[in-house]
């Protein structure tokens, strides 16, 4: 189940890293078809040439070597479940073997149906032999394409993973730092409110070091936000005001972690703090035919903003970078001001674990 990305931790689905694909999908039949024919070619383009092309050997070939190829197709998707219990050399030696008897078996079918004419019993045994030996190459060929190509993934995502607990770090010092500030101002102002404080961060980092893995359900990144929220209204009283939109977006919705706070974060070093007045946070979520957008608006002046440092910069980066890194070239990360107010939005496309879970 893919929604395993939650718990590194968890082991795969029986088969998920076996090197073989899922023949049975329409992507990887075409390239197996397409890929046969091209071997058909080759064999016809090899034998001496006549004066007129025989079309009907052609067909005949193709013919032959297409039913080859889907039902070896066919057999190993059904058989992948148990290939995938075996080490991958086992396995693969197992491939070729299967490949090799369905061509053995077809070349049987045909003579039985005479359709590659009368031959000796001498050329019989050339030609099962040679058909043996090209169906034994071909397949090894592509059964190492295929585990070179595993190989590439899982080390693609070794070093994606890597570099996502990599933006991870630094996020969670930055965030740890900016809330003991945050604190610290209250302990000579209110030593009660500060204590408390001290209790609500041991329960967010707790919440949050207890879940290991890049990614987190939006319930889950919900709370840790209005933890982190509840430590700034100590500092900020009524100056802070919060408005949410939020309630249509499904409780099981996968969001990296630590991904609502420094956007919440911002919006106050850069909206809320330098006003004197204060100002209204809002977080406005969607979630739209498999795409998720959260938007953070606070109000926004240039005096304001030459009077805050440029401390949280860093982390909208790191959050553009792993959301790119999670989800792919569609997901983004955006800023703008418009209507005396700054918006950061991200977006990126995404199924809820439920959905995932049936998917599979």
């Amino acid at each position: 189940m893919r929604n395993n990305r939650l718990n590194p931790g968890a082991a795969p689905a029986p088969g998920k890293e076996f090197f073989l694909p899922e023949l049975c999908l329409p992507q990887a039949l075409l390239v197996l078809v397409v890929l046969a024919e091209l071997l058909v070619m080759v064999l016809v383009l090899v034998e001496p040439m006549y004066p007129m092309f025989d079309w009907v050997r052609l067909a005949l070939i193709s013919l032959f070597v297409q039913w080859i190829v889907l039902l070896s197709a066919a057999l190993l998707c059904g058989l992948r479940p148990w290939l995938a219990r075996l080490r991958a050399g086992v396995a693969g030696l197992l491939c070729c073997v299967l490949v090799v008897g369905l061509t053995l078996l077809c070349t049987a079918v045909t003579d039985y149906c005479e359709l590659d004419g009368s031959a000796s019993v001498g050329a019989m045994v050339e030609r099962y032999l040679r058909y043996s030996l090209i169906a034994l190459i071909m397949s090894a060929l592509m059964l190492r394409y295929f585990y070179l190509q595993s190989q590439w993934r899982k080390q693609q995502q070794a070093e994606l993973g890597a570099r996502i607990e990599s933006l991870q770090a630094r996020i969670r010092p930055h965030f740890l730092f900016n809330t003991l500030n945050s604190i610290a101002s209250l302990v000579a102002s209110d030593p009660v409110k500060a204590e408390q404080a001290v209790l609500d961060l041991s329960d967010l980092f707790r919440a949050n070091l207890a879940k290991p893995g890049s990614l987190v359900t939006w319930h889950d990144e919900l709370e840790l936000a209005k933890r982190y929220l509840s430590i700034e209204q100590y500092r900020l009283g009524e100056r802070l005001q919060l408005e949410w939109a939020v309630s249509a977006i499904p409780d099981d919705l996968p969001i990296p972690q630590l991904t609502l706070q420094p956007l919440l974060e911002n919006a106050l070093i850069y909206g809320i703090a330098p006003r004197v007045e204060g100002g209204v946070v809002r977080v406005e979520a969607t979630y739209k035919k498999g795409e998720f957008i959260l938007c953070v608006s606070n109000p926004y002046d240039e005096v304001a903003k030459r009077q805050t440092s440029n401390g949280t910069h860093q982390a909208l980066v790191n959050i553009g970078a792993r959301i790119a890194a999670l989800f792919g070239p569609r997901a983004s990360l955006s800023v703008e001001r418009r209507d005396g107010r700054h918006f950061t939005c991200l977006r990126y496309p995404c199924a809820r674990l439920t959905q995932e879970a049936k998917a599979i």
